[in-house]
């Protein structure tokens, strides 16, 4: 076997000096120097971190000076570290007094520096030894603190992380009904914690990645080994390595980069706040990104399904289950086609409506200068207008401008004939259906196909309609996350009985995982798991 001869060749440490004149002391000054690996010379090693971090501008990085003495001999080191992200307790308990007066440091004799400092003098759960200096200097950034001396080409990477950040509440933006009061928030520990706990098994794998070249945020992916499919965890480390993007901050802008159809209106990524309908997912056989400084963790891949449901659908007794679940699919119903078949109706099937009805509506429109198409976009807009306006101010003077807005704007509307009477009824209904959907990005949706039904109802009626929703079907059908059909498992048919998938299920009845998902263990239960009823007490 050929042999590489460059892995016997010893590596020279390249330091470029770019030296430049001063006119003011007439000697020539060190303006940049280039590093790789850390240097013996500790001087070099300090230049260096002064360039990188535009020392003395930052005034958020601390470089702190001090000696070691060991052996007899005393050295030079200094501490890096970034003032907000470091603990300032920390550095000076664990770090500087042992270094500095080397507390209950017994070394032995003829023991290396390099052996003493990082067996004697580091009290961290979380250190190593790192020869990259690059490497250190980027995870300063991130709340660690480096260490370099005199004479050692290796530099100590420890963990001093200590950030103001917000304690577990509950979700804000999904109320919790039924299950745990607790969400996610912006610490990535802290949410992969809440998620371990519920899950409480070994076989739960927390992948790390870095997201952005130049951020170098850390996300995590998890899953549960032997349950979930490796293809689709191989795809999900695959999109998230493979994101040519400087910086990715939270995990609204990773959806962005690895959903596979961006310019549909439907989302093909689920997210969410709540870690209880994480742990669910998981235990299904599907996978979770989590990104650190994000409280919204991704959940793939994700069906049309999915995105009807709430976490409190499996707490409630089946009856209700199914009542909500009723309930919820009439609202999309309604969103997609109330304000449509209005249009259809009193424009192009007049005889469908009863006289004492039809009479009722053409009077109400008697005064209506505009024709119904005008008339109910504006009001949908005047809607959309109304909705935003109450979610970017303060929460209560939201509600209050929500109501009082839609009551004086409806009723200045109809006095002054610009609008019927029917057609605020018509919006309202459709307004409120939109509310009814449980996911804000999935609302989104059907708030914009909205009025592309209300267009082809003005164009065909009945027939305008259909084209629509056949254009609908059409693109839902296509669409693809991570592999997975959007619309499984009703087409295509991958489910014994794909009707009552669109409903509830009892919950001592779901032996099978999602088939569509292909998880390696096909049962998360027994198919008599309430043994209790066939045993002899």
């Amino acid at each position: 076997m050929r042999k590489n001869i460059f892995l016997y060749k010893k590596r020279e440490e390249k330091v470029d000096f770019n030296l430049e004149y001063d006119s003011k002391t007439g000697k020539e000054c060190e303006e940049e120097i280039k590093l790789t690996k850390v240097n013996s010379d500790v001087r070099l090693n300090k230049k260096y971190a002064q360039n990188v971090f535009s020392l003395p501008k930052n005034a958020d990085i601390v470089l702190r000076d001090f000696k070691i003495h060991a052996n007899g001999k005393e050295y030079s080191a200094f501490l890096l570290a970034c003032d907000g992200l470091a603990g300032s307790d920390t550095i000076n308990e664990c770090i500087l007094k042992p270094f500095m007066y080397m507390k209950n440091s017994h070394p032995k004799e003829n023991m290396k520096l390099e052996d003493i400092i990082f067996e004697t003098l580091l009290p961290q759960a979380q250190a190593k030894k790192i020869t990259d200096i690059n490497m250190l200097c980027e995870l300063v950034n991130f709340g660690f603190g480096a260490v370099f001396a005199d004479t050692i080409e290796v530099g100590f990477l420890i963990d001093l992380k200590r950030w103001e950040h917000r304690p577990v509440n509950a979700p804000q933006n999904e109320k919790v009904i039924l299950g745990p009061h607790e969400g996610f928030n912006e610490m990535l520990r802290t949410n992969t914690g809440l998620i371990r706990k519920t899950i409480n098994n070994s076989n739960l794998i927390m992948e790390n990645v870095e997201l952005g070249k130049k951020s170098k945020t850390i996300a995590s992916i998890a899953y549960i080994k032997g349950v979930t499919n490796e293809n689709i965890v191989n795809e999900v480390k695959f999109r998230c390595k493979n994101i040519n993007a400087d910086y990715i901050f939270t995990s609204q802008d990773l959806e962005q980069f690895i959903e596979d159809n961006p310019f549909s209106p439907s989302p093909q990524i689920l997210s969410t706040e709540r870690p209880d309908r994480v742990c669910k997912a998981l235990v299904q056989g599907k996978v979770a990104i989590i990104v650190s400084g994000s409280p919204n963790v991704l959940v793939v891949p994700a069906t049309f399904l999915d995105f009807t449901k709430t976490a409190e659908d499996e707490y409630l007794r089946y009856p209700y289950a199914v009542l909500i679940r009723i309930i919820r699919l009439l609202a999309i119903f309604l969103t997609l086609f109330a304000s449509a078949i209005f249009i259809a109706v009193t424009n192009y099937h007049q005889d469908l409506i009863l006289t004492d009805i039809l009479f009722s509506i053409e009077s109400s429109r008697k005064l209506v200068p505009f024709p119904s198409i005008i008339e109910i976009i504006l009001m949908e807009l005047a809607f959309e207008l109304i909705k935003e306006a109450g979610v970017r101010v303060p929460g209560p003077i939201g509600q209050t401008l929500g109501i009082v807005g839609g009551i004086i704007l409806g009723q200045a509307a109809v006095e002054a004939n610009v609008v019927s009477p029917i057609m605020i009824i018509i919006v309202a209904v459709t307004g409120l259906s939109s509310y009814i959907i449980p996911n804000y990005s999935f609302s989104f949706a059907f708030r914009i196909l909205r009025f592309a039904y209300i267009f082809g109802a003005s164009v065909g009626g009945f027939l305008g309609i259909l084209t629509v929703f056949f254009m609908h079907l059409t693109v839902l059908f296509s669409l693809k996350s991570f592999g997975v059909s959007y619309t499984s498992p009703i087409a295509p048919k991958n489910a014994k009985n794909p009707i009552v998938s669109m409903f509830i299920v009892p919950l001592w009845k779901k032996e099978r995982r999602p088939e569509y998902l292909k998880p390696e263990s096909e049962f998360k239960q027994g198919k008599i798991s309430r043994e209790w009823m066939y045993k002899k007490r």
